[in-house]
């Protein structure tokens, strides 16, 4: 997947975790990569400025954060990749039990986020003939106890990535990252040793994978995406 022609990426919550490796990866093979985060300090240290990445201090949710993320873009003049990865865990608690003001908060950070940015840089996946991507979660399709919060903005995410794949005829894809030892999980185990948990760079491979091939617009699990140059 070395590229020649300067692909360019955004992907949403880069400064750690998943979002950082991947950035890292797509930079390092040669794509020109947008990326943000809430903390500036830890984003820029986590990626030096270079000319190969734009890192952009904000959240997502605020409209003026994604017109800066749509004006590195123009700069660029193309997308070929939207990576919605930057997502809010939310509250820990029996659904019965959730406050409707910190369901209203993931909603807006898992789900309505994702939509205004795309809908601002659609024009320019649409005319790459880019891709369009939401990570996902198992809690998607399953139902753990205390989960539900983040469970219904994940499978509403996943309804609103493939539909804007279908409506635009642009491969889009849910991808399932499986369990990593990331902060965010360590926030849903308190206390608990994650550490046999896979690290986020293990999973880039397989969203390689996903990338170089020609799988059509649907919901995947990293673990079923063979990695590039391996046979499934």
């Amino acid at each position: 997947m070395n590229r020649s022609d300067n692909e360019v990426a955004v992907i949403t919550g880069g400064s750690a975790g998943l979002g950082l490796a991947l950035a890292t990866s797509l930079i390092d093979k040669g794509w020109s990569v947008v990326t943000d985060a809430r903390d500036a300090d830890r984003l820029h240290a986590a990626l030096p400025g270079s000319a190969r990445v734009t890192t952009l201090s904000g959240d997502v949710r605020d409209l003026d954060h994604q017109d800066a993320i749509a004006a590195a873009v123009a700069r660029h003049g193309r997308l070929d990749l939207l990576v919605h990865n930057a997502s809010e865990l939310g509250p820990m608690l029996p659904l019965a039990e959730v406050p409707e003001s910190l369901f209203s908060r993931v909603l807006e950070t898992n789900l309505l986020a994702p939509l205004t940015l795309t809908q601002r840089l659609l024009p320019y996946l649409i005319a790459s003939r880019g891709t369009l991507i939401g990570i996902s979660s198992d809690a998607a399709v399953e139902h753990y106890p205390t989960w539900g919060t983040y469970a219904a903005s994940k499978a509403a995410l996943d309804h609103l990535i493939l539909t804007l794949g279908e409506e635009n005829g642009i491969r889009a894809y849910a991808v399932d990252p499986g369990d990593m030892r990331t902060a965010m999980h360590q926030d849903a185990f308190p206390g608990e040793d994650i550490s046999d948990r896979p690290l986020p760079e293990s999973v880039v491979p397989h969203l390689l994978a996903l990338l170089a091939g020609d799988e059509p617009t649907g919901r995947y699990r990293a673990t079923d995406l063979a990695p590039t140059g391996a046979t499934r």
